[in-house]
């Protein structure tokens, strides 16, 4: 059985594949301390001891905080990131951003060095399950932004077509979209859209429903309770939504906050 999983980590983001094969694809490894729950522990958990690929979408601490734990307790074969920035680059902006680096963003820097190289080889395999990744390429506008260098992956399970787009926001799918005309005839075939940016309204872009024919069954919002007016987007993304069955009623947007962990099984 293949499966799927949202982790409910709060303001933060980690998804993983569970391929029939065994195999782990890991999207992100942001976690929620109250109460804790870390995707190396759940993952080793579950019986894991190796992530065949790691994806990082986003370089901010709320996708990659858990990431010395999991270098830890499971072997990371492969990562897979925007390579237009390079570890030395992505250093000095995050000292720029906050003035200092954080543990989990120096274990990131130490894996960029140590995982260079061009297109990865062997191909990690996961059965029945194909994918494709679009990024931005550094410097995007005032050169200071990661947020719009996210790593976008369209993920293809079975009949359902996952969009994993990180933390991009508006300009950036704009900026992404004219560039990428795979990914922009991709958006049609997307029935199950994780928002971006935990669905925070910079992340919305309109044009990807009405220019490009996204009509998802279902939005997926992983976040936090609601404290902030950026987080009220719901009825922008439900207005595209056909919507799913779920434990008895229609939904068209789920979220961890409300929802916990999600997983879909093929």
């Amino acid at each position: 059985m293949t499966k799927f999983t949202v982790m409910d980590v709060g303001h933060g983001n980690c998804c993983f594949l569970e391929a029939d094969s065994g195999n782990l694809l890991l999207f992100d490894c942001g976690h929620k301390s109250d109460p804790e729950i870390r995707p190396s522990k759940e993952l080793m958990a579950k019986g894991q001891k190796s992530v065949e690929l790691l994806v990082v979408s986003n370089y901010d601490e709320d996708h990659i905080s858990d990431i010395a734990k999991l270098r830890e307790r499971l072997y990371v074969k492969q990562l897979l990131r925007n390579k237009s920035i390079d570890g030395s680059q992505l250093r000095s902006l995050k000292l720029k951003q906050s003035g200092e680096i954080s543990s989990a963003m120096d274990s990131l820097l130490e894996m960029i060095d140590d995982y260079t190289g061009g297109p990865l080889s062997p191909a990690p395999e996961f059965p029945g399950v194909s994918r494709s990744h679009y990024y931005n390429n550094h410097p995007f506008s005032n050169g200071d932004d990661t947020n719009n260098l996210s790593v976008v992956t369209i993920l293809d399970i079975g009949d359902d077509t996952f969009l994993i787009p990180g933390d991009m926001e508006k300009e950036g799918w704009q900026t992404l979209l004219a560039s990428s005309p795979k990914l922009r005839s991709r958006l049609k075939d997307v029935n199950i859209y994780i928002a971006s940016h935990h669905g925070r309204f910079n992340g919305y872009c309109e044009e990807i429903f009405t220019t490009h024919g996204c009509c998802p069954d279902v939005f997926v919002f992983s976040d936090s309770a609601k404290v902030h007016e950026t987080q009220e987007t719901d009825g922008l993304y439900r207005q595209w939504a056909s919507g799913i069955n779920f434990n008895g009623e229609t939904r068209k947007v789920l979220t961890t906050r409300k929802d916990g962990g999600l997983t879909w099984s093929w």
